[in-house]
């Protein structure tokens, strides 16, 4: 596993503010226990400093996955939010849209965030901003990305599409055979 290059960092950082904005300085400058962003084939890790130290010891064909996988590079360059780093997506989130326990199995089967299915969302959500989806429990199930601005959506018909689904928990089943491959 090796360190990001700055071009790299730059691409990453950009993704995951459309996601949790400046929140990322808590993801960077944590003290308590300080963290590291690791590439492995392709594919970003967040990983406390300690562990990552740790692996150094182990050969890289032999090290299959550290911490937590946030996304993939993809061969053009582009970074892409796998849903494995929903955990952190969800406790630093910017924007949020609730929905109702009858959108809950709708989106976990892959389908978008309909205005019939919305519980609440946060003020202020601009058109095409990164949400995270929970369920009224606030239990994190997924995200996206906005399809309309908060005003624009408590005007939309019933099965207006609020959310375009990018990643939901779902997939952990879904893809299970190249999940992580």
């Amino acid at each position: 596993m090796r360190q990001l290059t700055e071009e790299e960092t730059k691409v990453l950082f950009e993704k995951l503010a459309g996601y949790i904005g400046r929140n990322i300085s808590y993801l960077v400058d944590n003290k308590e226990q300080p963290h590291v962003f690791g590439l492995q084939k392709d594919r970003v890790y967040y990983v406390p400093e300690n562990v990552a130290k740790l692996a150094t010891s182990v050969a890289r064909p032999n090290l299959m996955s550290l911490g937590i996988c946030l996304g993939k590079f993809t061969k053009t360059g582009k970074f892409r939010l796998h849903i494995t780093s929903l955990t952190i997506l969800a406790k630093y989130a910017k924007f949020k849209i609730w929905i109702k326990p009858n959108g809950e199995m709708p989106f976990l089967y892959g389908n978008h965030v309909l205005k019939a299915h919305v519980g609440k969302m946060s003020d202020d959500i601009p058109e095409h901003a990164g949400v995270i989806i929970f369920s009224m429990n606030d239990i994190p199930l997924g995200f996206g990305v906005s399809a309309k601005s908060t005003s624009e959506s408590r005007d939309m018909q019933p099965t207006g599409i609020v959310a375009f689904r990018q990643a939901d928990i779902g997939e952990y089943l879904r893809d299970e055979d190249t999940l992580f491959t």
